[in-house]
Parts: C-alpha cells; sequence; structure tokens
C-alpha cells in the first residue's frame, strides 16, 4: 500500500513559481527593446511572442481551475517592453489572487483547461512552470547570443 505524502503546500508551491517569475521578468528588462520582436535563433520565435505564450497559460489557467468556466487560450501582445514589463507584472499579482483561491483538495482533481488538456490540476500547474522554465532558458540563449550576461539562474529575489 503506498501513502501519499504531501511534499510542497500550495503556498511553498506559488513561493517557488513566484521566484521563477521574478527571474523570467530580469531575462525580460535584460533583452534589447529593438530585438525583442525580431531576434530569433535556429527559427525558433522571437522572445516576444515566447513571453506572450507564458503569459498566456499562467493566469488563464489558474482562473479556470478555480472557476471552472472553460475559456480558449490566447495571448497576450505587447508592443513594447515596457508594456510587456507591465503585463507580466499585472499577472504575477494577479496569479497570487487566483492561486490562493485553489482549494488544497482540488490540486487532485482531474480537470480540462483550454478546452483540450486535460490531467490532474497539480499536473495543470507543473506544465505551466515547466513552459515558463523552458522559454525563459531560450531567452537566455538569445541574450547569450546577443552578447548579454543573463541574470543567474539561481537568483530568484
Amino acid at each position: 500500500m503506498t501513502t501519499a505524502v504531501a511534499v510542497l503546500s500550495p503556498a511553498d508551491l506559488l513561493s517557488h513559481w513566484q521566484g521563477l517569475r521574478r527571474l523570467t521578468r530580469k531575462v525580460i528588462e535584460a533583452y534589447p527593446e529593438d530585438q525583442l520582436h525580431t531576434f530569433s535563433v535556429g527559427g525558433m520565435r522571437p522572445f516576444a511572442a515566447l513571453a506572450a505564450e507564458m503569459l498566456g497559460i499562467a493566469v488563464p489557467m489558474v482562473k479556470e481551475i478555480v472557476t471552472g468556466a472553460a475559456s480558449a487560450y490566447s495571448e497576450a501582445t505587447a508592443a513594447s517592453k515596457a508594456e510587456l514589463l507591465a503585463q507580466w507584472d499585472a499577472a504575477t499579482a494577479e496569479l497570487d489572487t487566483w492561486f490562493a483561491q485553489i482549494p488544497a483538495d482540488k490540486f487532485g482533481e482531474t480537470v480540462t483547461l483550454f478546452g483540450q488538456y486535460t490531467g490532474p490540476v497539480w499536473s495543470q500547474l507543473f506544465y505551466a512552470i515547466d513552459n515558463e522554465n523552458h522559454h525563459r532558458a531560450q531567452g537566455y540563449v538569445y541574450l547569450r547570443a546577443l552578447g548579454i550576461e543573463p541574470p543567474p539562474f539561481w537568483d530568484r529575489g
């Protein structure tokens, strides 16, 4: 018989995620304005498009988990780095609000998000975090290709 043991509390998971979001914000800040929508490596999308995807997943996903109201996936758009940073900051604050409303017993429930992705709530949240990590890493590659030292990956303050 296997006994489930909680490794992280919901508050700990959110704290971890928000630390990663602070790091992603530093990557956005380091990114040159004139390259945000155009620069890519190896056919990958420009960093503005990657950030738009991250914004299109995190808060909408958590909001759908809380409300149960299905929503279609859509990406944010930002014409400038300042606009992208403002959207990032607003989403980060909104994430705190919505995440706090997920009851602890809901993390094991299976949900379908954006009308097509089915899995346990905890797995859906890990997907959003993993997706952000993946795209932030692409941002690191872009920064290095542009000759810019990216922020230390361990600096989440």
